[in-house]
């Protein structure tokens, strides 16, 4: 087998537009000859029918679309020995790769703690692991450890010198977020009977009753590639977060085809030995390659799969090789609870089971009956997390389904540049939605094996395996900042009493970045999200923002007076026809007081002024200003509020003429620190959409002052 080596520089492609190379942040103190061997193991059931998981409800399969393989590569740098195998399977629990690891040890002598071993997610292989309403194909069970543990007896036994080398390219194209945030007033009913159901996976394309996407993608697709000395491939790792595509069983699903489209591109002595390619599945519990945001469009998978693998090709070409770098790996294990029933749902599911009297499930309610039991007597689970260092590529492995934000922050902060990360490695615990994302309900969220782990266990695993990338590298984790940019600039220039830029990747926490009035994102806000569009876009989004969707960001600055400003940009989701208010965008009065004493800015609904901003300051007081441009849903817009006294001028997209220009007494009472983003005091019609730079002032900010800020942001308002 053959090896290839690690570059002294690392070649990042942005979207094949923008190559630069980063320079190595470790030092290859005492580097020796690296080693490297890669194999490739068919897999493919041999009994039918098999089960197929991949469904709420059992399936199976009585042919085969295409083979099923384990792929493995293994590295050696003279010091550590590592194996990575990734196998075309939905998931694999805990004990089966266990077992894989152990007939592995003893094959080879590789420590069981130093192999990796995660499954593509393809949801058209035989089932392994018993999930939803899937049983378990005991046949094929049996087998599989086996043939994991031949992928690496065979890597290992073709180790070879060899010389590596990496590349990380930026592919939105092909990931997007497949989870929904829904109206208020299309709330949905989780399989409990619940109406808990505030964004969902798979909404439907321009689906009306949908606002926009809960969170971002992940759009880097990293390559790892190990050649000979002479230059001959051995093998091509390939990291890239998309869920699947979708094939009839039994298939590897796009992943085989991406593997051998990505070989043909690449080319390579058959004569010799022919190249291992593998792709490995990211952080996609919530992505998928369907873009909801715009029509429909037809791809084949086989389209998609070339497309994919170009785009790792022309990543691959950048690539710089060394013949030494270090290796390193360490595993931690995490201890985390699940979500089990109380006594009331439990009841609920023991009754369904006994009705079932031991059959499969047929609906969605006796799935979810059936995994409370399970949840009930499983309560507590172990899990094992990794990471690897290559040279300065960083390589992490988490038992999961992880959401494309945890992808990001990890890789944001991790010592290693780039970072791949491996969901569903060595066990399959389920999705774990960040900790804001529980509250808006939907699929990955409800109680099952699938998705059964404690609320807090997102940061949990984001912690523990950023702790091993330190431990790996020898470094410290980098800080996550979201740069500063001309707007931002401007903004602080102006001197604002506070300044929450929405950027976070977590709460509960919003960060002011002028001084110390941080706020509180309250339940029912979703993070980092795509903000005011870059004007020179080259890659994935620069600025971001939070969608609120129910929740306000809470904050208490005081000093403002009765002379203040208030400035944001924000992104409208919600039709003007639906109620009353559309959505309130700024508040400053006491929390919860009946009656909402205070300023209140926000978009006109049924009640008055549809689809146009409106000032108004209580019920007590119930003066009401109105704007007269009709802003567009889904667009972003620059709106600043000033108050001086009685006198209010609300300033829309920078023109120096207000577009709400009156007089409305003070509504709120004297010295009022309370001020929300995103809804109103007393939570009534809060907004529905996208806020970003949220900032208020302790004066008034001029027209000049206003149309300069707009300028920096490089965007025309209005603009999607």
């Amino acid at each position: 087998m053959r090896t290839r080596r690690i570059p002294a520089a690392v070649a990042c492609l942005f979207q094949g537009i923008c190559l630069f190379t980063a320079v190595d942040e470790f030092a290859f103190a005492e580097e020796k000859a690296l080693q490297a061997g890669a194999a490739i193991v068919d897999i493919t059931p041999r009994e039918f029918p098999a089960i197929v998981s991949g469904g709420f409800l059992e399936r199976t399969a009585d042919s085969v679309q295409d083979p099923l393989y384990a792929r493995s590569l293994v590295l050696d740098d003279g010091k550590t020995r590592v194996a990575m195998v990734v196998v075309d399977s939905l998931m694999m629990p805990r004990d089966v790769v266990d077992d894989a690891k152990r007939q592995a040890e003893k094959a080879t002598g590789i420590r069981a703690d130093r192999m990796l071993v995660a499954a593509t997610h393809t949801h058209s292989a035989p089932s392994v692991g018993g999930a939803l309403g899937t049983g378990v194909d005991e046949n094929y069970v049996k087998r599989l450890p086996g043939w994991i543990a031949d992928a690496v007896q065979a890597a290992a036994a073709d180790l070879a010198p060899a010389k590596v080398g990496w590349a990380a390219v930026c592919d939105p194209q092909h990931t997007n977020c497949r989870r929904w945030i829904l109206r208020p007033d299309r709330i949905g009913a989780d399989p409990f009977g619940l109406k808990t159901i505030r964004a969902m996976m798979h909404p439907g394309y321009q689906n009306p009753d949908y606002v926009g996407p809960a969170g971002p993608e992940d759009p880097y697709l990293t390559v790892l590639s190990v050649k000979s000395l002479e230059g001959q491939p051995i093998a091509v790792l390939a990291n890239y977060s998309m869920h699947y595509f979708g094939a009839g069983a039994v298939s590897a699903d796009y992943y085989g085809r991406f593997c051998t489209m990505l070989a043909e591109l690449i080319g390579s002595d058959e004569s010799k030995r022919p190249m291992v390619t593998m792709m490995s599945q990211g952080t996609s519990g919530d992505l998928h390659w369907m873009d909801y945001s715009r029509p429909k469009t037809s791809i084949t998978i086989n389209q998609y799969a070339q497309e994919v693998a170009q785009v790792a090709f022309e990543a691959y070409k950048t690539i710089q090789y060394r013949d030494s770098v270090p290796l390193a790996m360490a595993e931690r294990k995490l201890t985390l609870r699940r979500r089990v029933p109380d006594a009331e749902r439990l009841a609920w599911a023991r009754k369904i089971a006994g009705q079932m009297q031991g059959r499969t499930a047929k609906d969605k309610a006796e799935v979810y009956a059936l995994e409370q039991i399970y949840l009930h007597e499983d309560p507590v689970r172990e899990l094992k997390l990794q990471a690897i260092r290559v040279g300065d590529l960083g390589i992490t492995a988490m038992p999961c389904e992880v959401f494309g934000i945890t992808g990001l922050k990890i890789k944001a902060q991790s010592p290693l540049k780039p970072t791949m990360n491996f969901e569903l490695a060595n066990g399959c615990e389920g999705y774990i939605p960040p900790p804001e994302q529980h509250k808006l309900g939907g699929y990955t969220t409800w109680p099952a094996r699938t998705a059964g782990l404690e609320v807090g266990a997102e940061p949990q695993v984001a912690e523990t395996v950023l702790e091993l990338l330190e431990e790996v590298s020898g470094g410290k984790r980098r800080e996550a900042v979201e740069p500063k940019g001309k707007y931002a600039q401007a903004v602080l220039a102006a001197k604002p009493a506070a300044y929450w830029r929405l950027g976070e990747f977590a709460g509960p926490q919003a960060k002011d970045s002028a001084g110390e009035h941080h706020g509180v994102y309250e339940h029912g806000v979703a993070l980092y999200l795509d903000g005011i569009p870059e004007p020179d876009v080259s890659g994935i989004p620069a600025r971001r923002a939070a969608h609120f969707a129910g929740g306000r960001m809470a904050a208490s600055v005081a000093g403002l007076g009765n002379t203040y400003s208030a400035e944001a940009w924000f992104f409208n989701g919600m039709p003007s026809d639906a109620r009353q208010v559309t959505g309130y965008l700024f508040s400053r009065g006491p929390d919860g007081a009946a009656g909402a004493p205070g300023d209140h800015l926000g978009i006109g609904g049924t009640a008055a002024n549809p689809g146009k901003l409106i000032f108004y300051n209580g019920d007590q007081r119930t003066e009401l200003l109105e704007g007269n441009t009709e802003i567009a849903m889904r667009t972003w817009n620059h709106v600043v509020l000033v108050r001086e006294g009685n006198s209010i001028k609300v300033y829309l997209n920078g023109k120096p003429t207000p577009e709400i220009a009156g007089e409305a007494a003070l509504g709120y009472p004297d010295a009022t620190v309370q001020f929300f983003v995103g809804g109103r005091s007393d939570n009534l019609f809060n907004f529905e959409g996208k806020i970003d730079e949220a900032a208020v002032y302790d004066r008034a900010l001029t027209p000049e002052e206003i149309a300069e800020h707009y300028a920096a942001a490089g965007i025309a308002g209005g603009e999607k």
